[in-house]
């Protein structure tokens, strides 16, 4: 049997090869690898280690839907709302002290901080588990007692309606709260979610 054995100048010159591959080189071939390693970095190393300061599984999300963005103006999205939020005690003056009140875009990144229930209040955009498989982030419209618990309702901005599974978040199903936007950088998730499925059906 034929035992290879490596002296520290081939450690050495192994290493330095493959740095080259790596940073230096430009090929095909260090392209994909150079993929790779960043989304295996960002998986395993950045996204859990920015979780755990934040203090949420879910530090970044990236917003796949239209369901909080705003057609024109604030006013006249407000006109196209306000029965819907008037109906449960927010007025506009209200509205307009919310964090996000000109909503976000499909294809914004949104920084979540953890929260709790006890500490989430009417107007906050948070996200949470419903019974799709992908976290919704809506604005919270109501909070209330039944049974001895306490519940939310949410609504996205843009939707004229709730949703069923929106009128009854308990507190487990809270992944954080959202507090810092960043426009448009979620389009690079998003493609390369569409181009996975494209791949894989």
């Amino acid at each position: 049997m034929v035992v290879a054995v490596f002296t520290g100048m081939d450690w050495k010159n192994l290493l330095k090869k493959t740095w080259h591959f790596i940073w230096v080189e430009d090929s095909v071939a260090s392209w994909i690898v150079n993929v790779i390693l960043a989304f295996i970095l960002i998986k395993f190393l950045v996204y859990p280690g920015l979780g755990l300061i934040l203090g949420t599984t879910h530090p970044v999300v990236a917003v796949v839907s239209g369901s909080m963005e705003h057609d024109g103006s604030f006013d006249d999205w407000w006109v196209s709302q306000q029965n819907f939020y008037n109906g449960f005690g927010v007025t506009e003056g209200q509205f307009q002290g919310f964090d996000f009140r000109n909503g976000f875009n499909t294809g914004d990144i949104m920084i979540l901080t953890g929260t709790s229930l006890d500490k989430v209040k009417i107007g906050q955009v948070i996200v949470y588990m419903g019974s799709r498989p992908d976290p919704i982030i809506h604005r919270v419209v109501k909070i209330f007692q039944q049974g001895g618990q306490t519940y939310l309702q949410t609504k996205g901005d843009h939707n004229t309606a709730q949703n069923p599974d929106e009128r009854m978040i308990s507190g487990q199903q809270i992944i954080g709260k959202a507090a810092f936007r960043v426009p448009w950088l979620g389009w690079i998730k998003i493609a390369f979610v569409d181009l996975i499925k494209l791949v894989i059906p």
